[in-house]
């Protein structure tokens, strides 16, 4: 259990989803008042919690530590195995396997589940912790000077600290950087996040190879400015599908938009070229979510000038849609932030966004040249019997990720405290001594000169 603050602050936290119920049960370890505030009323939460996650270890040892372990082993299937194939046709390249002592190394593990099951598991914990979560509670302004929230109702609410955890088009990050990062940037593709029923997979002969391999593997496809990632999930019998293709196709919108009932063609249509499998799941499929992609650089502030609100999660660094590194990075911030958020996360983040971006290119790359040197160093690799991740931009991509996954949000925190947080604590005392002696030494000088 973490060390309780000596001083108890009062949080309320912008946003319901993963970053923030994961930021109210760090905080609440420590013992803060923490009240999380999400727009969407229960069933709207319902709503755009489906569809598949991907937890890598820097996250699920998070978890883990938390004492999550349980619940989350209950809905999740964990997979240590890629395979990765050639989107239009098919073509087995090769697979990359994390190695046992690796993942002993890093001290988590790849879990994927339902983003729902994800949910759930910390709003129990959030509750059980003694956090407040308000639905239906639509924040349309904030501000650092006397912190303060307005709701839609009119009624204001104040607090010591102000988190905004309310994704890319946060209403916390404009009031800090005086406008919506990700909404002013360029669309480069969409997401597409759907669900495959196992049970109709298994009675498809070309599908139910899927099922069968001896290990836990999830599947990767490369293709022409388009990819795809396919999992099973614990919890429900069901295989997660992400899909990125290219925007701004003729008389199909680019719009983002969550919920059931998602337009199952307007996906088929943007699938371009595909190998018969993957044009076979979407079929089957239900369309949980269609999301703009976009490229965004690392925010500069995500603190405001009162020094009373911060950003975390999307909202401080809005990732590729369906990232592997999306959920990790919300829920290092939550740990982070219960310590020392804003003395940590800058470099860290700036590598995670940097290394998701360059990985999206990796899967999607134009044909051409370039891409044909990748397949053909990758199925040499194969060939050999080794990772399929061992060429050289792949190995890059592969040993960044592993770098991510070592991390340990925790220990950076403990660490920094003990390196240079004690000693800044040391420094302030003494500055404040040095003021207080220099106080006493004028009053004496006072009292001789009378």
């Amino acid at each position: 259990m973490s060390a309780k603050a000596e001083l108890t602050i009062s949080f309320l936290l912008v946003g319901g989803g993963i970053a923030g119920l994961a930021c109210a049960i760090a905080l609440r370890r420590v013992g803060h008042h923490v009240v999380v505030l999400e727009q969407s009323s229960d069933p709207g939460i319902s709503k755009m919690s489906h569809g598949g996650i991907r937890l890598p270890p820097n996250v699920s040892k998070i978890l883990f530590h938390w004492g999550l372990e349980h619940d989350l082993r209950q809905l999740s299937i964990t997979s240590s195995v890629m395979e990765v194939e050639i989107y239009e046709t098919g073509e087995f390249i090769g697979i990359h396997q994390w190695k046992e002592e690796v993942l002993r190394e890093i001290g988590g593990e790849f879990l994927f589940l339902h983003h729902a099951g994800l949910r759930k598991v910390l709003y129990d914990a959030a509750i059980a912790a003694g956090a407040e979560v308000h639905a239906g509670a639509t924040v349309v302004s904030v501000s650092g000077d006397g912190p303060h929230v307005t709701l839609t109702t009119g009624e204001t609410l104040l607090a010591d600290v102000i988190i905004g955890a309310d994704g890319c088009s946060s209403v916390v990050q404009r009031a800090i950087v005086g406008k919506h990062i990700f909404n002013a940037a360029p669309c480069h593709s969409l997401f597409y996040s759907a669900t495959v029923p196992g049970a109709l997979m298994r009675a498809d002969p070309q599908l139910a190879p899927f099922f069968k391999s001896p290990v836990e593997t999830a599947f990767m496809w490369l293709g022409n400015n388009r990819s795809a990632v396919a999992f099973r999930m614990g919890g429900k019998d069901e295989f997660a599908l992400h899909l990125w293709v290219p925007p701004r196709q003729k008389g199909l919108s680019d719009d983002a938009c969550w919920g059931e009932g998602l337009g199952l063609e307007e996906m088929q249509q943007q699938l371009g070229e595909c190998e018969p499998r993957l044009l076979k799941m979407t079929q089957l499929a239900t369309v949980h979510a269609c999301v703009q992609v976009k490229m965004v650089l690392p925010m500069e502030d995500w603190v405001d000038k009162h020094g009373r609100m911060v950003i975390i999660g999307e909202a401080a660094h809005p990732l590729p849609a369906g990232s592997l590194q999306g959920s990790a990075m919300a829920v290092e911030d939550a740990a982070t932030l219960a310590k020392l958020f804003s003395h940590l996360r800058e470099d860290r983040c700036a590598i995670v966004m940097h290394t998701e971006q360059h990985g999206l290119h990796f899967q999607t790359m134009p044909a051409g040249p370039q891409q044909e040197q990748r397949n053909q160093e990758m199925r040499a690799w194969t060939a050999q019997g080794k990772s399929v991740f061992g060429i050289s931009e792949a190995f890059e991509q592969w040993s960044q990720l592993k770098e991510l996954c070592v991390y340990d949000a925790d220990d950076e925190a403990d660490d920094w405290w003990f390196t240079w947080g004690l000693l800044c604590e040391r420094a302030k005392q003494r500055l404040l001594d040095m003021e207080a002696d220099m106080k006493i030494a004028r009053l004496r000088s006072l009292r001789v000169r009378v």
